[in-house]
């Protein structure tokens, strides 16, 4: 069954059929109790084709890549339209109790949220890095999905929408602030992060093999640590106020530094030994980063 194609769930309409729950009140948006489902379907993964805001408890059947994924907190997790999510065939784990809420694009049409949800992180994160929340902020959480809960089942007017609207941002708002909090208060596992992402710096510009290989990327920092690009990102935002990107060119900085003063090689060849294909573009980087070139760096250092 691995090698069975994602089932692709284009409406919310048809979301509600694979789960075995009855017609949504609303074609765009939809509120669900994840204790109804009734579902026995064999399939493995699914893409949606609309935003998925979901808080479980008690889910130990998801994957994300090979990894397993199991919880028994509140725990939310965000999905942006055409991702995968993963899981095992058969009937939901009978512990299973939370919410999904299933946003189209089109209900966001002609709003400020349709652009702005884009700038939330998260529903880029993978399945593995959702969010753990405490009990207090449970309970805000779901304070805010209650106000939607009685919108939604309420009779659709004018301010129908509008309301909504307001109540999503107001949750994806909190999330960002939980998620924040989640970045500072794990701070083993984080400081352990920084201290793999330190050594995978070192050994990528100490391969002999960087010229021919370039210079690393965010995508490739990102998988020698299992984590996404969104994520890691964010997290080390949190902990150190540097992008990703950033950490990257302050490794190579100090790199450029440490070759610049303590041996002869010409400005080009440290550039090629960084993994730059072009000189020049090292030394406007340097230059851009210190406010001064490489061989002005060497002169005052010397």
């Amino acid at each position: 069954m691995q090698n069975t194609p994602p089932l692709k769930i284009k409406t919310i309409t048809d979301g509600h059929k694979v789960a075995g729950l009855a017609k949504p009140n609303h074609p765009l948006i939809s509120l669900v109790d994840v204790s109804q489902f009734k579902s026995h379907t064999t399939v493995t993964s699914v893409i949606f084709d609309f935003y998925v805001i979901s808080l479980k408890r008690g889910c130990d059947n998801l994957i994300y890549g090979q990894q397993k994924y199991d919880f028994d907190e509140g725990l939310m997790a965000f999905m942006a339209p055409g991702q995968i999510l993963r899981g095992e065939s058969g009937a939901p784990p009978p512990n299973l109790t939370g919410w999904m809420l299933f946003i189209h694009p089109d209900f966001l049409w002609n709003t400020s949220l349709a652009s702005k949800i884009k700038n939330y992180d998260f529903f880029n994160y993978a399945t593995n890095e959702a969010l753990f929340l405490s009990e207090k902020e449970e309970i805000t959480i779901n304070g805010i999905v209650e106000n939607i809960r009685q919108e939604y089942h309420a009779n659709i007017d004018t301010f129908s929408q509008e309301i909504i609207i307001s109540q999503i941002e107001t949750l994806l708002n909190y999330a960002q602030r939980f998620y924040n909090r989640q970045f500072i208060t794990r701070k083993k596992t984080n400081h352990q992060i920084l201290e793999q992402l330190e050594t995978i710096l070192n050994h990528y510009f100490e391969d002999e093999n960087i010229i021919s290989k370039g210079l690393p990327t965010v995508q490739y920092v990102s998988d020698k640590l299992n984590l996404s690009p969104s994520y890691l990102r964010g997290l080390l935002t949190s902990l150190t106020g540097l992008s990703t990107q950033q950490h990257i060119h302050e490794k190579l900085l100090s790199k450029a530094k440490e070759k610049l003063s303590t041996t002869q090689l010409s400005v080009s060849e440290i550039a090629y030994q960084l993994g730059f294909e072009h000189p020049q573009s090292f030394s406007k980087l340097f230059k851009t980063k210190t406010l001064v070139s490489p061989l002005e760096f060497r002169e005052r250092f010397n």
